[in-house]
C-alpha cells in the first residue's frame, strides 16, 4: 500500500513585515508614483498618473516597510465610478486600514489632461482643448482635497498697446498735418487700412494655474465650474478651430482685455472669492513673454479663509 504525503502550503517570505530595534525613525511618505490609471472626472475619461502612499511610523517593533501591493490593489476602486471627495476619503481610509496601526497619514494625487470640446467664437465649429488637472487628497486626523487646473489664455500687454497707439497717432499726424483741408473720410479710411498700424502690441500665450481647497461637505469635484469661472474672468482663452472670422473676434477680445500678469491674477481672485465650491484658493499666472526671454509671473498664495480680502 502506497502512502501519499500531504504537501503543506508554501509560506512565502514577508520581509516587509520583519521587525528590528534599529527602526526608530518615522518615514514621512512611502509609496508609488506615476501609476497609470483610467479614471472619470466630471463624466469624462482621464488617463491619469497617480501617486499613492502612506507614512510609516517609528516604534521599537515597527515594520521594515509597507506592502505597496495592498495600496495598488485598493486603487482599483477609483476606476469603478466617477471620482468624488467621498470616494477619495474611502480609498485613503482603506490605505490606513491595510497597514493596521503602522501609519496615521495617507495621501494620493491624480493628474492628467482633461479634454473638453470647445466651440469657435464665430464660425460654429468645435475642437478639443486639453486642460492639465491634478487632484490631491490627504487623510490624517482630517481629510482635505485640493483641485488644480491649468488654463491657457492669451494676454496682450497694455504698455505695448499704448505705445503702438502712440505711434499710430504720430504717423497719422505726419501724413495729414500739412494738408490744406480736412482729410476726407475715404482718404482716412484708406490710410487706416493700409498704414494705420505701423506698430503692433505684443501678445503671448499665458497660463493660469488655479488651486482650490474643497470644503469638508463637498460632494463632487467642481472642475467644470472652476474652468468656466476662470475663462469668463480672463475673457481670452486660447482657441481650437479658428477661421478668419474667429481670428478677428479673438483679436477684438484681446484688444478689449489688455492684461499685465497683475491684472490677470486679480481678475481670477475676484471670481474665486465669491465661489461657493471652495474654502480657499491659490493662483499663479505666467505670461510667456514674446518681448523678453523671461516670463512675467504673479501669484496669490493660500489665504487661509474663504472670502478673505
Amino acid at each position: 500500500m502506497t502512502v501519499r504525503k500531504t504537501l503543506c502550503p508554501k509560506t512565502l517570505a514577508d520581509i516587509q513585515s520583519s521587525k528590528g530595534e534599529h527602526i526608530r525613525r518615522t518615514l514621512s511618505w512611502v509609496g508609488m508614483e506615476q501609476i497609470a490609471l483610467p479614471i472619470e472626472i466630471a463624466g469624462r475619461p482621464l488617463s491619469a498618473r497617480v501617486n499613492a502612499g502612506i507614512n510609516l511610523l517609528a516604534a521599537p517593533q515597527a515594520a521594515k516597510g509597507i506592502h505597496m501591493s495592498r495600496l495598488y490593489l485598493l486603487l482599483d476602486q477609483l476606476t469603478q465610478q466617477e471620482i468624488t471627495p467621498e470616494l477619495l476619503r474611502q480609498t485613503l481610509g482603506a490605505f490606513l486600514d491595510s497597514h493596521g496601526g503602522q501609519s496615521d497619514s495617507a495621501s494620493l494625487s491624480l493628474a492628467g489632461d482633461l479634454l473638453l470640446s470647445r466651440k469657435s467664437l464665430v464660425s460654429n465649429h468645435f475642437g478639443w482643448k486639453a486642460y492639465p488637472i491634478e487632484i490631491q487628497a490627504e487623510l490624517t486626523d482630517v481629510f482635505s482635497t485640493v483641485v488644480q487646473v491649468a488654463i491657457p489664455y492669451s494676454s496682450t500687454c497694455p504698455a505695448s498697446a499704448a505705445l503702438s497707439r502712440q505711434l499710430s497717432v504720430e504717423q497719422f499726424q505726419l501724413q495729414f498735418a500739412q494738408a490744406d483741408s480736412e482729410p476726407a473720410l475715404e482718404e482716412v479710411s484708406l490710410w487706416l487700412a493700409e498704414r494705420g498700424m505701423p506698430a503692433t502690441p505684443h501678445s503671448q500665450r499665458s497660463w493660469a494655474k488655479v488651486s482650490i481647497r474643497l470644503g469638508q461637505q463637498a460632494s463632487e469635484i467642481p472642475i467644470m465650474s472652476l474652468i468656466a469661472r476662470c475663462e469668463s474672468a480672463l475673457a481670452t482663452p486660447v482657441q481650437t478651430v479658428v477661421k478668419r472670422q474667429d481670428e478677428q473676434a479673438f483679436a477684438l477680445a484681446n484688444g478689449q482685455n489688455l492684461m499685465f500678469c497683475e491684472d490677470a491674477v486679480r481678475r481670477l481672485e475676484q471670481v474665486l472669492s465669491g465661489a461657493d465650491f471652495c474654502e480657499d484658493f491659490a493662483i499663479q499666472v505666467e505670461h510667456q513673454e514674446s518681448l523678453h526671454a523671461h516670463n512675467a509671473v504673479a501669484r496669490i498664495d493660500w489665504k487661509g479663509t474663504h472670502h478673505a480680502a
